[in-house]
């Protein structure tokens, strides 16, 4: 977990940094829980407690976005080999988008497009799952249009260079750290409120990614869907507080041929999971 801690240390200092020259931000905590999680390989239906820190940010020539989740799962995901507990997990997300209008001083605009960026971060995770404890490492980059919604919707098109160093405890089996083929995901993020005479919003993401090619192991990969929404009610006003303080939903999320493995005969790499979600803003 040690390079996990550092990175996390470093992103804290970033985004600190970052807060000071922001013109906006928004940083949260949020918990969200359910019972119908998926791992690959494993017939269950895992429930999983998962923390989560975001931070997201303005700033003179784009944004920046940070996530934190720490994800607690049952028994069903075992820790390690024989363990009635269950795996927990880290898993680091960082993007920043440059946008050219502002850079440029030019409006970039054209039809249901309000601006024109680049996104570049990476992903990074640590899980003590007992059959794979992946320690994913990728960096992404490629284009970002915003289209001109209520709230946002950013849609962009990136190169993914990933790779993994997984353990087996079940074996003692340590796999040395394998990149996978370059490949690509159309990816969007939104959050876009609404009102039926209560404050709402729909927010989440979208990611489609192709195939990348064979795993450390020999055997293919097959493209992934990964959906994750959300309706979020803004309770602030009701207990007294800011508006945008407090907010509670429910969520789905369906991730088909998760993390690449092919879902034939492998119920697992698909999800399917409705959870109960709540997040405070300060």
């Amino acid at each position: 977990m040690s390079h996990l801690v550092r990175c996390t240390a470093a992103l804290a200092i970033l985004a600190t940094c970052t807060a000071q020259a922001a013109d906006w931000s928004d940083t949260s905590l949020s918990y969200r829980y359910g019972t119908r999680f998926a791992e690959p390989f494993n017939n269950n239906d895992i429930t999983k407690n998962i923390v989560n820190l975001s931070h997201v940010s303005g700033y003179k020539y784009g944004k920046n976005f940070f996530s934190l989740d720490f994800l607690m799962s049952s028994e069903l995901d075992p820790s390690a080999a024989g363990s009635n507990s269950g795996a927990h997990e880290a898993y680091i997300v960082y993007r920043h988008t440059l946008d050219f209008g502002k850079i440029t001083g030019k409006d970039l605009a054209f039809g249901p497009v309000r601006g024109v960026g680049f996104t570049a971060g990476f992903d990074a995770n640590s899980k003590t799952d007992a059959g794979y404890n992946s320690k994913k490492r990728m960096l992404v980059a490629g284009p970002t249009l915003m289209l001109d919604v209520p709230g946002f919707l950013d849609v962009s098109l990136l190169a993914l260079w990933e790779s993994n160093a997984p353990y087996n405890t079940f074996t003692n089996q340590a796999t040395p750290r394998y990149a996978y083929k370059t490949h690509a995901m159309l990816t969007g993020a939104w959050g876009i409120p609404f009102n039926i005479g209560i404050p709402l919003s729909f927010e989440g993401y979208a990611n489609f990614i192709t195939a990348k090619g064979t795993n450390e192991f020999g055997g293919g990969t097959s493209p992934e869907t990964n959906i994750d929404m959300q309706v979020m009610y803004d309770i602030s006003e009701a207990v007294g507080t800011p508006k945008n303080t407090f907010k509670v939903g429910i969520e789905y999320q369906y991730w088909k041929n998760k993390f690449g493995n092919p879902d034939r005969n492998n119920p697992g790499a698909t999800a399917k999971t409705p959870m109960v979600r709540a997040e405070y803003h300060f």
